[in-house]
């Protein structure tokens, strides 16, 4: 786990990454973000993003709704903002406080068959205090199991939904904006089923498919399911998986969605919090077997298109 509490420095002539811990995170400096990079440029932010997980860029206050989907363009094809909630705009999702807090530890829109494969997230409005995100290595944890558990995972199946969502409310504190929100974001009833071992399309890597969209283990009772649930769970976010992100105005975090869970953590007492994000269309997961998550209900195809990545060479 890292903190980030050092002020900016003064930005390099040519772009440097800094890892910020020996499992996940980066930062990267000497790079201004935008539509116009050049395609070096790119191959840099890709490179880092598969090494490191999560990579946070300082000082992008140059950046609004539409240089952020220009830049997010060059990395992916955009999905629309959400499956379900679609009265916040096409492009792109307001992480807003005012609808509620996302502190629960989740892969993005894991409900659907085609899950993202990047999300970008651009801070505007930050409390003066507290509002930090917290991100986890899903490949670091897999590899971490012992033997048995690596076995049993690797056989495993697990059911997501949007039953519940992360960024609306927590039960008690509804009101009726984020009791509308959630009507919203369950206005259309999605099921999944992944594996909960996924071999990443670009490097290879294993990892863990969990998070909070997980409704039980196929064949698995809810009891068995939430034991073992926890006890997945606990490895993810073990502090050695972890890094943290302490947020500053202009602030861009760019995730590998495939490859971590994150946790906005709900410390600012009420006041304003608004982040703006777009996701990547992603791939249909395969386990180490070969198969592919399946679809129990919903149909995602106007949300995204299925991505069909290049496995990177070595």
């Amino acid at each position: 786990m890292s903190l980030d509490f050092a002020s900016r420095p003064a930005r390099p002539a040519t772009p440097s990454v800094t890892r910020l811990g020996a499992r996940i995170g980066a930062r990267i400096d000497g790079i201004t973000l935008g539509g116009d990079l050049d395609p070096t440029t790119i191959d840099l932010i890709r490179t880092a993003l598969l090494e490191h997980k999560v990579i946070f860029f300082r000082g992008q206050q140059h950046l609004d709704e539409n240089g952020q989907y220009e830049f997010a363009r060059l990395l992916g094809e955009p999905t629309t903002a959400h499956p379900t909630v679609t009265s916040r705009g096409e492009r792109i999702l307001p992480i807003d406080s005012e609808y509620g807090r996302a502190n629960s530890w989740h892969t993005d829109v894991t409900f659907v068959d085609r899950i993202p494969k990047a999300s970008i997230l651009r801070a505007e409005v930050l409390p003066p205090y507290g509002g930090s995100t917290t991100w986890a290595s899903t490949t670091a944890s897999y590899e971490a199991l012992p033997d048995p558990l690596k076995a049993l995972v690797e056989h495993l199946w697990a059911t997501h939904t949007n039953v519940y969502d992360y960024a609306a409310s927590t039960a008690e504190d509804v009101n009726a904006t984020t009791s509308d929100y959630l009507d919203e974001f369950q206005s259309t009833y999605y099921e999944t089923r992944h594996p909960v071992v996924r071999v990443h399309p670009e490097t290879g890597e294993r990892s863990l498919l969990l998070g909070h969209f997980v409704k039980s283990f196929v064949g698995l009772g809810t009891t068995e399911s939430q034991a073992l649930f926890q006890l997945l769970q606990a490895r993810i976010t073990k502090l050695e998986n972890t890094t943290r992100w302490n947020w500053e105005a202009g602030d861009v975090a760019i995730w590998d969605n495939r490859a971590t869970q994150h946790y906005a953590i709900d410390d600012y007492d009420g006041q304003r919090r608004r982040l703006t994000r777009i996701t990547l269309a992603g791939d249909i997961p395969v386990d180490v077997h070969g198969e592919r998550s399946r679809i129990v209900s919903g149909d995602a195809s106007h949300y995204s298109p299925i991505d069909a990545p290049v496995r990177a060479a070595g």
